[in-house]
C-alpha cells in the first residue's frame, strides 16, 4: 500500500478552553477547542497538532474500517473575523480525528517530522469529499 504526507487547510487554531500539555512535543491536548476562522470545502482541516473532519468523513471513514485513529468530542466555535468575513457561512458538524496510529503501517499515523501520513485508500476517499487546499506528498518512510 502506498502512504503520503497530508498537510491540511488550517482553518482556524486552538481556544482557550483547550487543555493541553505543553510539557512535552508535540503538545498532548486533552479537550479541544478548535476556533474556526475561515472556511473552504475541506472535509479535514487541521490546528497542530490536531486534525478535525467533518461528520460526513467520520461516517466515510467508519465505513472504510480504517486504522490508527479515533474519534472524540470538539468544541467548536467561530471568531469575530470569520462572522465579518463569512457573515452567511454555516459550518458542518467537526469532529476530533485523534490519531495514534504508525505512519507507514496504519491508515492514519504521525510520521517522526510530526506531519500526518495517510494510506492511498484514506486519501482517495478524502480527496473524492473534498481537500482541494491540502498539500500532499509521497511519504518517504522518515
Amino acid at each position: 500500500m502506498q502512504y503520503f504526507y497530508i498537510e491540511p487547510d488550517v482553518a482556524g487554531g486552538l481556544g482557550p478552553h483547550t487543555i493541553l500539555d505543553s510539557s512535552v512535543h508535540p503538545p498532548m491536548v486533552r479537550k479541544l477547542h478548535y476556533v474556526v476562522e475561515g472556511w473552504t470545502v475541506e472535509v479535514l482541516v487541521t490546528t497542530f497538532p490536531c486534525y478535525l473532519v467533518t461528520d460526513k468523513a467520520q461516517r466515510a471513514l467508519q465505513e472504510m474500517s480504517f486504522s490508527g485513529a479515533s474519534f472524540a468530542d470538539v468544541e467548536v466555535t467561530t471568531s469575530e473575523e470569520f462572522h465579518e468575513d463569512l457573515p452567511n457561512q454555516k459550518l458542518p458538524p467537526l469532529v476530533w480525528l485523534k490519531v495514534y496510529g504508525r505512519a507507514g503501517h496504519d491508515d492514519f499515523g504521525i510520521a517522526a517530522n510530526h506531519l500526518l501520513v495517510i494510506s492511498n485508500r484514506v486519501l482517495d476517499l478524502l480527496e473524492s469529499l473534498g481537500i482541494p487546499f491540502a498539500v500532499v506528498e509521497p511519504y518517504d518512510g522518515k
